[in-house]
């Protein structure tokens, strides 16, 4: 009997242990999901750990147990959302150089759904063209990686012949780094007036019109898609000029 009422209690301590991990990891992660919208909104050097803490109910000690300080909580604020992104983004290798633009175009879509990401990205890019702001070195990093993940795709589709043999790789990454980071702005700034994933999505079928190297190609999700005014965005006409700035 005392032995059964040892294992008893041992079975209920693990239980009350996992509860209070639960509590702990959800505690986190509403920290976490709240420094998103105070970054957004006033940055990393404006922001106060004492008013995330107070929006999260508990006092600033308490978010200090989870975090060692600002510095910590917006890296970590960071991370999680750069695991999200690799998983949509890298998760697996594109079979071609259409079926990870339909991948972006995705992930566009699904930044909608994330717009306090999405607003706190664009505060903190502007912030951390400081050497001394503490993402400096994470968003030269991930512009850095993101441009040679993408150079060497398109890279791998030119050994194909998927694309044309003198597509210049990286000139077009970094083009389409840029229309994806302006869009962003442009989306921030009036949401209800860009549809991101359309107009990112455009651009992409004209560019690998441009630059594949049949003019069969088309983004998988594209066909018969009609754009603004009725024109047709997998139709003729939408291959760039024969001095195109995506050629060597």
């Amino acid at each position: 009997m005392a032995q059964d009422t040892g294992r008893t209690e041992r079975k209920a301590s693990k239980g009350a242990a996992r509860g209070t991990y639960a509590v702990g990891d959800a505690r986190r992660q509403k920290i976490l999901d709240t420094a998103v919208e105070h970054f957004a909104q006033w940055g990393f050097n404006a922001s106060s750990l004492a008013r995330i803490a107070a929006d999260c109910g508990i006092t600033q000690g308490g978010l200090l147990h989870h975090f060692r300080g600002k510095e910590d909580l917006l890296l970590s604020v960071l991370a999680q959302s750069e695991r999200h992104d690799v998983e949509r983004l890298f998760g697996e290798p594109a079979e071609s150089v259409a079926a990870h633009f339909a991948t972006v175009v995705e992930l566009a879509a699904d930044n909608e759904r994330r717009p306090g990401i999405v607003r706190m990205f664009n505060t903190l890019v502007g912030e951390s063209g400081n050497p001394e702001h503490p993402a400096h070195a994470y968003f030269s990093r991930r512009y850095a990686r993101v441009l040679g993940y993408t150079v060497d795709l398109l890279e791998a589709g030119v050994a194909r012949g998927e694309l044309r043999p003198d597509t210049d790789c990286e000139a077009v990454g970094r083009e389409i780094l840029a229309v994806m980071d302006g869009l962003q702005i442009q989306w921030v700034l009036t949401p209800d007036s860009v549809d991101m994933p359309a107009r990112l999505r455009g651009f992409l079928d004209r560019l690998l019109r441009d630059i594949a190297a049949t003019r069969q190609a088309v983004l998988p999700d594209l066909v018969g898609r009609r754009g603004p005014g009725g024109a047709s965005t997998t139709g003729p006409g939408t291959t760039g000029p024969k001095g195109s700035p995506h050629r060597r």
